[in-house]
């Protein structure tokens, strides 16, 4: 049997209220006999995201004895308005209930300290286990098989149907639309994510003209009546010159299935073109595919690969774009905060950037850390701009050889405008001022301005960056508000008609495109909406040392997988770099003494702990392996006579 935690009566489940139940408020008395397994996410969180995936599975193989119950704990303040919260459910095919929960109390009740958390209660309600980040599936699974079997021989497990109700569903031509392009002949296509597809559409952005890919979720190659996609977002063209060598028109970020997908305008074939179809694990050593001869597998983890594209994972690439100056295409990869380069004629793919941490942290790209970037755009000079969607940012990325990239001979990543991961807003003025809130899409301007899509704020934004008067880069430069009212717009596509330009926006939320027409000035007006902080409870940590203990316990038949190095890491860092004293840096054990400055009022600890473990039997010839991953953000306050342990459960 899984250990388990001493028995505590679970805490009652309080928000404003449900969805996905058909009006009923739940109670978790109700639900007594069966499984319950509380999901903490926030729908802007891509590993939120990751764990719907995991759990898709799951609530299938369960349906009879297991409640999945999503408790939304928002982030950003978009995510609390309950439509959005509600179109969320839907966009992202949520099949269980979902506790809206704005003000963080259940979060608070079961001590959640990251996005996301499972929690899961046993059949006579109480709590048996708690785990941070993602790559679960197998613990849950296995704790599900023993609560099963443990609870149908005491007589306390009712099987039955579960509580979830599904919405009404509904008819649009395109169902949260992610990224759009405009095609060589003049028409539009449009990641139709909703619909698990690509849609073409007359110039009018209306008329559908045909559908590639089936509309069922899944990973399969084909003609446009059969092939399948699972949430595409971003599209490319492949320049003209490279189309009759490589075969396909049209890149693809395909992103729940973490490949790249080739598409054939002529007949709309689709082809996979890099990715496995699993999903990239930070810190696994089984993300590149075993191939006899080739050196890149030295590295099997791929942090540094540079090799075949169909033989390492990746994760959510959310955006693509070609870039000259790197002859290849650029690939946003959300899923674990990098850049990579994906050359489509020679089929091979390379990091780029990135640590593959969270955050904002700007220099040489092997420095750089970046936070779910899903909007990429190249201007007149090479510069790649980034819409890095967590940190709230626009940046971007200097290739060697570009003019702002001076005698570099790697790339560089610079900010314009964002602060971080907990700070947003809607907020015009002087660039390194400016506040966003979650954007996802941008692009260049005919003047080379950014036209950006802030996403969470419902707006289009201008960044003006700042020249000197020879031309040269200089000052911050400026950003201002083009449009606002807009329903998550997540892409732009630039339309010039003679001297006039229009922005064509991808209104996700709205399950439409919506042209902006731009005064010919292209001045855009300085609203203040003021600035935002995550509000999260706050932690009281005692000055001088604190252990900081990260709880994991492989899971039943399971033990440390150390065949590829240690099993187990740890990071740890702080905002700002003042608040820990000693502590801070990357080593193996899962348990450090941190020093907290007294001078140091509050800040944040960022903690990044992995946890490999595989089946133990020996007798199993291949056992199957599993990384588990959590990236922590914890609010500390520095106060006399507080705890000195701070304890943060990956597993157990």
């Amino acid at each position: 049997m899984t250990p388990r935690l001493p028995r505590v009566r679970a805490s009652e489940l309080t928000g404003r209220g449900w969805l996905n139940t058909g009006g009923v408020d739940l109670t978790l008395s109700g639900l007594r006999g069966k499984i319950v397994l509380l999901d903490f996410w926030t729908f802007c969180c891509i590993n939120c995201l990751h764990v719907l995936d995991e759990l898709r599975e799951l609530e299938a193989q369960y349906r009879d004895v297991l409640v999945v119950i999503g408790v939304h704990s928002p982030k950003f303040v978009h995510e609390a308005d309950p439509v959005a919260l509600a179109a969320a459910v839907d966009r992202y095919e949520v099949h269980h209930p979902v506790l809206d929960d704005p003000n963080l109390t259940t979060w608070s009740a079961y001590t959640a300290r990251a996005w996301p958390t499972l929690v899961v209660i046993d059949p006579e309600g109480y709590v048996v286990a708690q785990m941070a980040g993602e790559g679960h599936k197998n613990n849950v699974a296995l704790l599900l098989r023993d609560l099963v079997a443990e609870h149908e021989a005491k007589g306390t497990l009712h099987r039955g149907d579960g509580p979830y109700v599904p919405p009404a569903p509904t008819s649009t031509t395109l169902r949260f639309p992610a990224k759009a392009i405009t095609l060589p002949d003049g028409r539009l296509l449009v990641a139709d994510a909703g619909h698990h597809s690509l849609a073409e559409l007359e110039a009018d952005g209306e008329t559908l003209v045909r559908r590639i890919g089936s509309g069922r979720r899944g990973l399969l190659d084909g003609d446009a009546a059969t092939a399948q996609f699972s949430e595409p977002n971003g599209l490319a063209l492949v320049p003209d010159e490279l189309r009759a060598a490589v075969g396909y028109d049209v890149l693809v970020a395909d992103t729940v299935n973490h490949a790249l997908r080739g598409v054939r305008l002529s007949d709309g074939a689709v082809t996979t073109v890099a990715g496995t179809g699993e999903q990239y694990m930070v810190g696994a050593a089984d993300n590149v595919a075993a191939r006899d001869g080739d050196e890149s597998q030295a590295d099997r983890s791929g942090l540094r690969y540079d090799g075949p594209a169909l033989d390492v994972r990746l994760s959510s690439p959310w955006d693509v774009v070609w870039s000259p100056a790197a002859s290849a295409f650029v690939v946003a990869m959300a899923g674990n905060h990098t850049l990579w380069a994906f050359d489509p004629v020679t089929g091979r793919i390379t990091h780029l950037a990135g640590t593959m941490n969270e955050g904002l942290v700007d220099g040489p790209a092997d420095e750089a850390w970046f936070a779910q970037t899903s909007g990429l755009a190249v201007d007149q000079d090479g510069r790649v701009w980034l819409a890095d969607s967590e940190v709230s940012a626009l940046r971007s990325l200097d290739l060697p050889g570009t003019p702002a990239a001076g005698d570099a001979t790697q790339p560089v990543v610079g900010t314009s405008a964002g602060a971080g991961l907990f700070d947003f807003g809607h907020r015009d003025g002087p660039a390194d001022q400016a506040l966003l809130q979650h954007p996802l899409g941008v692009a260049v301007l005919p003047d080379g301005s950014i036209a950006i899509a802030d996403t969470y704020n419902g707006a289009v934004r201008r960044h003006v960056p700042g020249r000197a008067a020879d031309g040269s880069p200089a000052g911050p430069g400026e950003v201002t508000t083009l449009a606002t009212g807009l329903a998550e717009p997540s892409d732009i596509v630039v339309l010039t008609e003679g001297d006039g330009v229009q922005l064509l926006v991808v209104e996700s939320a709205a399950h439409r495109l919506t042209r902006v027409p731009l005064p010919a000035t292209l001045a855009g007006q300085i609203l203040d909406a003021g600035a935002h902080r995550t509000q999260r409870p706050v932690t009281d940590l005692a000055p001088g040392a604190v252990r900081l203990d990260v709880v994991f316990t492989p899971a039943a038949g399971q033990k440390y997988d150390d065949r590829y190095g240690p099993s187990t890491r740890l990071q740890v860092s702080s905002t700002p770099p003042e608040l820990l004293l000693d502590g801070a840096g990357d080593d193996v054990p899962l348990e450090r003494v941190l020093r907290l400055n007294p001078d140091v009022a509050e800040g944040v600890l960022h903690v990044t702990a992995h946890a490999a473990s595989c089946d133990a039997d020996p007798a199993i010839e291949y056992p199957a392996c599993h990384l588990n991953a959590q990236d922590w953000g914890v609010p500390v306050r520095i106060t006399a006579g507080a705890a000195d342990v701070l304890t943060l459960p990956l597993h157990g």
